[in-house]
Formats: C-alpha cells, sequence, structure tokens
C-alpha cells in the first residue's frame, strides 16, 4: 500500500512544476538578450535604422520550444499511469533541463557570440553590450523550478494516485455494452457486425 504521505506531494509537486512550466512557456517565447539602453540611445541618435533593428534583440526559439514540451508533458503526467506515466516524468527532466541548458549556454557562454551576431545582423562594427532581459531571468527561474519538480515526480510518481480506467473511453465502452446485451431488433447494423466479430450470435 502506497505511503498516504508520499501520495500527498501529488498536487504540489505537480501545481509546482505547471507553474514553472508555464512561466517557462510564456518567457521562451519573449526576447532573452537586449541591447543596452545608453548604447540604444546613442545609436539611435547615428544611426536610427540600425537602431530600430537593435530593438528586437535576441531570441532563444529552441528553449520555447522545450518549454511547450514541459507544458505538455506536465498535462500527460496527470492523465496517465502505470509505466507510460513514468517515462512521461522522465521526458519532463530530459526537457525542462534542456530548456536550462540552453538558457545558461545562450546567456552567459555564448553571450559574446550573440553580441556579435547581432552587431553583424544591424550592420554596426563593434560589438553591442547585450543584458538578460526580464524575462530571461523569469524563465530561467520557471526551468529551475519545474525541473526540480520533474526530478521529485521520477522519484514519486509510484506512490501517486492514478486516473481510474472507468475514465477511459466511456462511451466506446457503453456501446460495446449495448451491443452485447440489447435484443437484436434494438441493434444497429454496425453493432450486429461488430457483435459477429466477436463471436456473439445476435439473435441468441
Amino acid at each position: 500500500m502506497a505511503d498516504p504521505a508520499a501520495r500527498r506531494t501529488f498536487a504540489p509537486v505537480v501545481l509546482l512544476g505547471l507553474v514553472g512550466a508555464g512561466l517557462t512557456a510564456v518567457g521562451g517565447h519573449k526576447t532573452m538578450l537586449a541591447i543596452q539602453g545608453a548604447y540604444l540611445r546613442t545609436l539611435d541618435g547615428v544611426n536610427p535604422t540600425a537602431a530600430l533593428q537593435a530593438r528586437d534583440g535576441i531570441d532563444f526559439p529552441l528553449a520555447g520550444a522545450l518549454a511547450l514540451v514541459v507544458l505538455a508533458a506536465w498535462g500527460v503526467l496527470l492523465v496517465t499511469r502505470g509505466a507510460f506515466r513514468r517515462v512521461v516524468t522522465v521526458l519532463t527532466v530530459v526537457a525542462a533541463a534542456g530548456v536550462l541548458a540552453v538558457l545558461v549556454v545562450g546567456g552567459f557562454v555564448q553571450k559574446g557570440n550573440a553580441a556579435s551576431d547581432l552587431s553583424d545582423r544591424i550592420g554596426v562594427t563593434d560589438s553591442v553590450p547585450l543584458d538578460p532581459t526580464g524575462w530571461f531571468w523569469a524563465t530561467l527561474l520557471g526551468a529551475v523550478l519545474t525541473l526540480v519538480a520533474a526530478v521529485a515526480a521520477v522519484r514519486l510518481v509510484p506512490t501517486w494516485p492514478e486516473m481510474g480506467s472507468r475514465y477511459d473511453a466511456p462511451a466506446a465502452a457503453a456501446e460495446d455494452a449495448r451491443a452485447t446485451t440489447a435484443p437484436a431488433e434494438e441493434q444497429t447494423n454496425i453493432e450486429l457486425w461488430k457483435s459477429l466479430d466477436e463471436g456473439h450470435d445476435p439473435t441468441a
């Protein structure tokens, strides 16, 4: 029998994971690195066209895509059970770690390369100074939260409550029951053929 204390971790962990994933999914599609305001004002006075292009900053599309995977995985985790549910929790860890890796590499390790690429894109010779935006920090926080929750889920998911089988395709189950129990004159042609395929005699 599952430990009741472990079962009580279900709601807090899933809620933490969903909040973190939601924050990551929203922030992951925003500008991650932007030109410093002072430099942008100077550039606006010298080259307004370049300044206008520079305001777009740097995005991390991969972070946004992985964040959507994380958010979807948490949703799937709520409606699945058994071994497949454990696989989903592992996928959540991998995707959340991927978002975190993209943010760390893009925002810190390769920040200089991003600045050079942006300089080339807007047509200036010097490397533009970039700063992480508020959305960058919010996405980073969301990635950490959902990663912590996903790691906890991998360990705790065997003790969590699962959706019962009564929620599996109720309409199909009711149709099957009707096809096998209703008199032949009350069954549709499709139900009669289905009953024959299953080895039942609809005239019995």
